[in-house]
């Protein structure tokens, strides 16, 4: 499940980035995998606090999560494909505004 995921993140920045080699986009992958993880989780604790009738306070601000960056949605549920930051977009949300906020 996993191998095919990672491959196709190597397949897109291997085109749209130039990148020669693995290595020079280990970073993103892991800055992207470890924010969509912790969105998940994010989801999880705040599920699980609304079962025990509890608030759940976020770790991020609504607009660092994942949903507003990286795969926004629209009024129909679905990935959002005009709103969802790509490439030059997402690195430079990530490096001037995300990691300036964490």
């Amino acid at each position: 499940m996993f191998e095919q995921a990672f491959k196709n993140i190597d397949d897109v920045l291997w085109q749209e980035a130039g990148c020669t080699t693995e290595l020079d986009y280990t970073e993103q992958t892991s800055w992207l995998l470890f924010l969509k993880h912790l969105d998940g989780l994010e989801e999880d604790k705040a599920t699980e606090a609304a079962l025990d009738g509890k608030k759940y306070s976020y770790i991020l601000d609504a607009a660092y999560g994942w949903e507003s960056s990286a795969a926004p949605k629209g009024r129909n549920a679905k990935l959002d494909h005009n709103a969802a930051m790509t490439g030059d977009d997402l690195r430079d949300f990530v490096n001037h505004r995300l990691f300036p906020y964490l």
